[in-house]
């Protein structure tokens, strides 16, 4: 059998210098991987009775000088705002809008102020900031009133304190190091929560970690809550004749008194 690349010497030269750029992106790649390491002091929030928040350490280090941003992000929802107006001197609800994915929990964490770190578009692309954040309305208003029920569901979250009206400070010591708390209500939703650390140089995302944080209820509550949505229709009765026996005893109870 007669060889090509023997008759033609020239065959080899391309395959040789595509080995060659495969070999040298190995390592830079490898390095670009591993220019941003990150962990949490706790994977796993377990809410129970008494719950009053937690406090999770985000730390790290990185491959070389930069600046870094932490987003905090619970699972999107369902979420319904309703809008106020007073009809024969009641205040009624008159108007709402329903948005389909907006998360239950919403914070932001920087090393410096977030609009001198990276430019509008890529904030906006990342969603880093409640303005930046994409909401689907689920039904078709006009832009305006649109953002006048999105100004609420962001005000309303932020006075349950869910979504930061603030961006946290992320410390960096030694220019590779970097700390900072996340800080969890007592009425934070439950579920798979995303933890995205950004890492940027010369405005620019030049890596990128994600970690995952569990938020679930723990103890007779998880049983509670998984027998309510495996037994709906036992639960339902049971919760039921509960009210019933703890009418009958009050009434019990003070005819007595």
């Amino acid at each position: 059998m007669i060889s090509l690349r023997s008759s033609f010497p020239w065959l080899r030269m391309p395959l040789f210098a595509l080995a060659v750029f495969a070999i040298l992106q190995i390592p830079a790649d490898a390095a670009r991987d591993n220019a941003l390491v990150v962990d949490l002091s706790d994977d796993l929030i377990g809410i129970s009775t008494g719950f009053t928040g937690a406090n999770v350490l985000l730390f790290g280090a990185t491959d070389g000088e930069g600046d870094v941003i932490v987003l905090v992000r619970s699972p999107d929802s369902r979420v319904v705002v309703r809008r106020k107006s007073r009809v024969a001197g009641i205040w009624i609800n008159t108007d709402e809008l329903t948005f389909d994915d907006a998360p239950g929990f919403y914070q932001v964490a920087a090393s410096g102020p977030v609009a001198d770190i990276l430019p509008a578009r890529l904030l906006e692309a990342n969603q880093i900031g409640v303005d930046n954040i994409v909401f689907k309305p689920h039904e078709f208003l006009s832009p305006s009133e649109e953002q006048v029920f999105r100004e609420a569901l962001v005000r309303n979250k932020q006075r349950s304190g869910l979504y930061g009206e603030s961006v946290g400070d992320v410390s960096i010591q030694g220019g590779r190091l970097f700390r900072t708390r996340l800080e969890l209500p007592a009425n934070v939703p439950t579920g798979e929560y995303t933890v995205t650390v950004l890492l940027v140089d010369n405005r620019e995302v030049v890596s990128r970690s994600t970690r995952q944080l569990s938020v679930r209820k723990v103890g007779i509550e998880a049983k509670v809550t998984e027998f309510a949505f495996e037994q709906s229709l036992w639960y339902g009765i049971l919760a039921v004749l509960i009210a019933l026996i703890a009418g009958w005893f009050a009434g019990f109870v003070f005819r007595k008194v």
